[in-house]
């Protein structure tokens, strides 16, 4: 029997036994087994199936539509596996379902079985009720969108209205099969769309046992199992057509094809998305990850702009920037002999060698540096607010107001149902339900366990991050032995850009983001590995669960090397006569300095060269891996003719979309916007980057998802769940970094406390900034461990005439009675950083607040919207109920009661609807 759980007409979950069997009675749900295996065979055995074309999504009488697909292949060894599958494939008879099975002899491999399940009316009827899966019951009759000016402007990036807008516009309430005839069912076969047939279906099988009765074992059940040891080989629900033509079948939609025609081709990256197209075919969750994306890009739009006119001021005020100028000139920079920047193996510098990264330095540390860095910070704010107005809509016009968390337990994950022993009260429904028996010992070391896993994974990142440190230490040594003379020069373009710095940045840079890809596969499957083991109850709790554990990981691993550099490099590295060393004195890796014109380029380095080559491997492993997968798996089925190459093979030869497939797309997009924001000061052009790339993502998604993935199971989803509390955080955090990164990386404060307070002629200029930030040592008072050897010196040195050196500090001089202490100004320009931090952070949190204050999370159209729709599901309810009622009294024979009945007869009826009144 089933037994369904709940309130009246709020049931909460089918559990399923072996002998369960639909049909419809009043007093609750029965499935009577009914099988096309032995009735269609005889039926059809007329048919000649090589007459009928195979690219289809019916069953052979070309009544029943597929919903869904089990593939197996025949082992050697494989009693014990038909066994399971006898069994299995029993329950689902008896679940209601109707198989169909195509024998090895028809596929293109001559091995592979393909069994096709249809769900018949009663089952989806009964299931969509427990799942309580909104459907029509009224046309929609609140008037459209007003009409917005200068709309023709957007023509160019429509799509046809049917393309955009498959559906008509309906009220909606949860399907109640007991009251059936209240919704708009014009045909039965068509009424649920193919997604929530694939979800029903694939509700059933994710439940279904593969044990007999006398044997009953709770762990042998669901075809996750059956999938995990090799009973099927495969389930997926089918394409309706191939994506390039239309379905030859009148009654098949084609809105694959639509898809590809209007969505997933690259020519259509101007156009608007067809989103509620997706959402019909592919299901919401889907829908809302591209909804989301796309909104997403378009905010970018307006970050790239504003960044781009930044770094073009950096561009304009090229020739205006003095202290490069400084650095470049014969007169000063020429004449300024630098300390050796390593021990032993680096000789004494010229100031203008680092001429040419002066001047790209200029391009991204400028005063628009400063504005793009509070713009961001507001930027991200209204994104956000705007983010969640538009979630709101989607949630109204999807029918997913009501989808709150609660209705997350009918979907209870398998894995945790057969772990369940013990039966416990639910205090809102006063049932009984199953739940996990653990104890708090147990609970607790697995949660420790988990914890302990992800922090070794974490301590592990920060020792890779650590490796290369001391990689970029000691490699700068032998940079600067073998550039002492200026070999790259001969390069052509590019060899007089190459410096020691550049050359250590870049080759870092790249060994990092190696190592950052290699532990990034390693951890995925460390991360799913402990999720399973804590045995989540909802699907929703498992993937908020997994999303927290990849995203720290995913945080430090990605960001690291950009906090290093930009929070850590040059700020501790002493003054020659006492040199701060990475591992203490006793090592010989002296701690990195900053280039005279700052350490904002690096960043910069660092940055585009981890954000693009994320970006491009993150493209080339979604779209040419599967392609090169399945242009290599259907090499020999391509050669036949369509009428021969079925459906189901066609999407067989397809990759399989993980469940945790969306997770990844969330995770790179997340992680791009971590990029954008928290370091977005050191690089305005960013945005652009993130923007070039994703119109390109949305595309690629987009092929990826109708041309080479099989179709995902349907799944509902109202936001981009534990995503979005993750990017409110980076989004607080931004603000942070790039205050300090403007404080403390970039060299913006100490110019303006120097132009504002040490201008020794009193004017508003940076005359003689490069001096004064420059401190002196004597050349005879350097360790002998951090002198330059014999040879490492160049030519034009000479010890004898230039007895001292510059460093990049604000020191006294030697002979100064203070001598190499620091001097007042580096304390003003300290106390100026921290100024600057707490000003900025105050006055972009309080107009961030201000802002999310003014933008309501809910437009009030949509407000109304939802109220009107909620006031009309219980009028018409009421008046169905009414008139049933009538009809029920009058078979009664009390047809002679002039008035009218009432349901409520002890409540008025404007009380009853007064809650959504």
């Amino acid at each position: 029997m089933h037994r369904i759980t709940g309130r009246t007409g709020d049931a909460s979950l089918i559990e399923m036994s072996p002998t369960d069997s639909f049909s419809d009675e009043s007093n609750g749900y029965h499935l009577h087994p009914t099988s096309s295996r032995g009735s269609s065979q005889q039926g059809q055995s007329a048919i000649d199936k090589q007459q009928q074309s195979k690219d289809s999504v019916f069953f052979r009488d070309g009544v029943r539509r597929i919903d869904f697909v089990l593939s197996y292949v025949d082992d050697k060894d494989g009693e014990r596996k038909q066994e399971r599958r006898r069994e299995y494939e029993a329950n689902l008879e008896k679940a209601g379902l109707e198989l169909e099975t195509e024998d090895k002899s028809e596929s293109d491999d001559g091995k592979t079985y393909f069994l096709k399940i249809h769900a018949p009316w009663e089952v989806l009827a009964t299931y969509a009720d427990v799942l309580k899966i909104k459907v029509p019951f009224k046309a929609n009759d609140i008037p459209s969108h007003t009409e917005i000016p200068m709309n023709w402007l957007s023509t160019p990036f429509r799509l046809p209205e049917h393309i955009m807008h498959p559906e008509p516009d309906y009220f909606t309430a949860p399907f109640n099969k007991s009251k059936s005839d209240f919704f708009l069912i014009d045909d039965k076969e068509t009424f649920f769309p193919p997604s929530t047939r694939n979800r029903i279906v694939y509700y059933i099988l994710a439940r279904c046992p593969y044990y007999r009765d006398e044997c009953a074992d709770k762990d042998k059940k669901g075809i996750k199992r059956l999938l995990n040891n090799g009973t099927y080989t495969s389930a997926f629900p089918l394409h309706d057509s191939r994506y390039w033509i239309r379905s030859k079948d009148p009654n098949c939609e084609s809105e694959r094809y639509n898809l590809y025609k209007h969505w997933a081709r690259f020519l259509c990256f101007f156009k608007e998305q067809p989103l509620n197209l997706i959402r019909k075919y592919y299901g919401e969750k889907i829908g809302v990850y591209f909804a989301w994306l796309g909104f997403y890009t378009e905010m970018l739009f307006f970050a790239a702009v504003v960044g781009v006119i930044c770094f073009i001021y950096g561009l304009l005020t090229y020739d205006d920037n003095e202290w490069s100028k400084e650095i470049c000139s014969e007169e000063i920079g020429g004449n300024i002999v630098m300390c050796p920047l390593c021990d032993k193996k680096c000789g004494y510098w010229k100031l203008n060698s680092t001429c040419n990264s002066s001047w790209q330095s200029h391009l991204f540390d400028n005063v628009g540096t400063v504005f793009f860095a509070i713009f961001m910070g507001i930027w991200v704010t209204l994104f956000l607010e705007f983010w969640k107005r538009r979630q709101a809509r989607l949630e109204y016009e999807w029918d997913l107001v009501d989808f709150e968390e609660e209705q997350q337990q009918l979907q209870l994950r398998p894995e945790y149902e057969t772990k369940c022993t013990n039966r416990r009260l639910n205090r809102i429904t006063q049932e009984m339900e199953w739940v996990l028996d653990r104890t708090v010992a147990d609970l607790a070391g697995k949660v420790l366990l988990c914890w302990a896993t992800v922090m070794l994974w974490i301590s592990l990142i920060i020792a890779c991050i650590i490796g290369v440190i001391a990689y970029r230490l000691a490699v700068y040594a032998a940079f600067a032995s073998i550039m002492k003379d200026s070999p790259t020069n001969n390069l052509e373009v590019v060899g007089s850009l190459i410096t020691p710095q550049l050359a250590t940045s870049v080759t870092a840079s790249c060994i990092n983001f190696v190592i950052i890809m290699i532990l990034n596969l390693m951890y995925e499957r460390v991360a799913i590995w402990i999720t399973d083991m804590e045995i989540p109850k909802t699907h929703l709790e498992y993937e908020n669960k997994l999303t927290v554990k990849m995203f720290l990981f995913q945080f430090v691993n990605y960001y690291s090397s950009c906090f290093y550099v930009a929070f850590f490099k040059g700020k501790f590295v002493g003054y020659p006569g006492d040199y701060a060393y990475m591992f203490g004195k006793w090592s010989n890796l002296r701690n990195e300095e900053c280039d005279p014109g700052g350490c904002l380029i690096e960043l910069t380095t660092q940055l585009v060269i981890v954000m693009t080559g994320k970006q491009v491997w993150g493209n080339i492993q979604e779209a040419l891996v599967p392609w090169l997968m399945n242009w290599w798996g259907s090499r020999k089925a391509r050669s036949h003719p369509e009428s021969l190459y079925s459906r189901w093979e066609q999407d067989h030869d397809l990759q399989a979309f993980g469940q945790l497939g969306l997770f990844y797309e969330y995770l790179e997009m997340v992680i791009q916007f971590g990029f954008i924001t928290l370091f977005v000061a050191s690089f305005p052009l960013a945005p652009l980057l993130a923007l070039i790339n994703n119109i390109i993502e949305v595309r690629v998604d987009a092929w990826k998802f109708t041309t080479q993935f099989r179709r995902p199971v349907a799944a509902k989803a109202h936001s981009i769940g534990a995503w979005e509390e993750i990017l409110n955080g980076v989004a607080v955090l931004s603000v942070v970094t790039n205050a300090f990164i403007v404080a403390f990386t970039s060299d913006m404060i100490p110019r303006l406390v120097y132009m504002y307070a040490y201008q020794p002629e009193s004017e508003i200029t940076m005359k003689g900034y490069i001096n004064n930030s420059l401190s002196v040592f004597n050349i005879s008072a350097i360790p002998e461990r951090s002198k330059p050897e014999d040879g490492e010196n160049p030519s034009w040195f000479d010890s004898s005439i230039m007895t001292t050196c510059r460093y990049r500090d604000y020191r006294y001089p030697p002979g100064h009675e203070k001598q190499y202490s620091h001097t007042m100004q580096f304390w003003h320009i300290l106390a100026a950083k921290l100024a600057f931090i707490i000003i900025m952070e105050h006055v972009v949190f309080l107009v961030k607040f201000f802002v999310a204050w003014m933008i309501p999370d809910v437009p009030s159209e949509v407000k109304a919207r939802v109220k009107r729709e909620r006031y009309l599901v219980q009028e018409y309810l009421h008046n169905y109920e009414v008139e049933k009622l009538k009809i029920q009294l009058s078979h009664n024979g009390h047809s002679d009661c002039t008035c009218a009945p009432m349901i409520y007869p002890s409540l008025p009826r404007h009380e009853v609807l007064s809650e959504c009144l």
